[in-house]
């Protein structure tokens, strides 16, 4: 999803008095520009992730080129192949948080029914929801938006001037007895952003139960005191079911080696033929150097991925090669991967 597209959900339905004229978006980093479905798309995704787990972790301050490459697992070159340097990884990361909520929240509030209100609350429970799941993500966006610095993406300024936008579409609903104050979209955005900003940082997670009181406080300027009462009124969300604040980060956490597209691609061939010999790695697996290969195989034995069950292999005999459990889950994780950038297991 490009910039653009995730600016949908910050987009007013239809052009009334509320309506702004949006800014361009700007130029997007380097990573942003790379095909998910391609070798590099596989690292970046394992860059940015581990960016915003170190994030979470350490704060954006703290953090170095080299504690990304470490935690990803993948090398300097091939970050340096991607992002200039750690703010414009950083950077990627805000652009692919912005992506992610438009995914969620542009078809709720551009294509729901009802009035305003009702396709804000909408939007808002979504919201919410989204929040508690995607932990990560949500402190570091919220964070990005509140803070004001030399660091900040110029996406920054599109969102919230987008955010302003939308709420801003109240005035056209107020009537002509009710005039909001100048500067009610600002402060109801801000405050807003400011009350889930303060929750995530105490780590209270219980965000959908905030929908009513929240949208209390975004109608109240525009519809007036009734029409916030009824808000809070209305049936709270269900909460959404308790999740751990960081997710697992599963069997490639902690792996003493950098994860390759060819290292997937040999674990997955040995996975599709249990007992294979150095040759038919290779040709499984698409590679030529069997010298290369067979230092790999090394390699993940070492590490206890991958044994070597061939009778008198150690005295040259033939190699047949297998996953361990540890292998097992390894291959299962990339294969997730791989499968999610649209990359194949194997030449097969």
């Amino acid at each position: 999803m490009s910039a653009m597209s995730a600016g949908q959900l910050l987009s007013p339905r239809g052009g009334g008095a509320g309506a702004r004229r949006h800014p361009a978006t700007p130029r997007l980093s380097r990573a942003r520009r790379t095909q998910p479905g391609t070798i590099a798309g596989f690292q970046r995704s394992r860059l940015l992730a581990a960016a915003l787990a170190e994030s979470a972790e350490r704060g954006r301050p703290q953090i170095s080129v080299a504690a990304i490459v470490a935690r990803a697992g993948v090398s300097r070159k091939t970050f340096y192949e991607q992002f200039e340097s750690a703010d414009d990884c950083f950077r990627a990361v805000f652009e692919q948080s912005v992506a992610d909520i438009a995914e969620r929240l542009a078809p709720v509030y551009e294509q729901g029914e009802g009035d305003w209100s009702r396709r804000l609350r909408a939007a808002l429970v979504e919201l919410l929801g989204f929040l508690e799941h995607e932990r990560e993500a949500a402190a570091f966006l919220l964070g990005h938006l509140l803070e004001e610095s030399a660091h900040n993406h110029p996406l920054r300024g599109v969102v919230l001037e987008r955010l302003h936008a939308i709420v801003e579409e109240g005035r056209s609903r107020a009537g002509s007895r009710r005039e909001p104050p100048p500067l009610a979209a600002e402060m109801t955005v801000g405050g807003v952003l400011a009350v889930l900003h303060e929750r995530m940082r105490r780590r209270s997670w219980d965000l959908s139960g905030l929908a009513n009181p929240l949208m209390w406080m975004i109608v109240l300027p525009y519809l007036g005191p009734a029409a916030a009462a009824r808000e809070l009124r209305r049936p709270a969300p269900a909460p959404t079911p308790p999740v751990s604040s960081r997710p697992e980060e599963g069997p490639l956490a902690g792996l003493a080696m950098r994860v390759t597209y060819r290292t997937a691609r040999v674990l997955a061939a040995i996975a599709e033929q249990p007992g294979c010999s150095n040759v038919e790695v290779c040709e499984a697996a698409g590679t030529a150097d069997q010298a290369q290969t067979s230092r790999l195989l090394a390699r993940l034995a070492g590490l206890g991925l991958v044994q070597n069950t061939g009778p008198g292999w150690q005295l040259g005999g033939a190699n047949a090669w297998h996953l361990t459990v540890r292998g097992e889950q390894v291959e299962a994780a990339l294969r997730r991967e791989l499968a999610a950038h649209g990359l194949p297991r194997s030449t097969r």
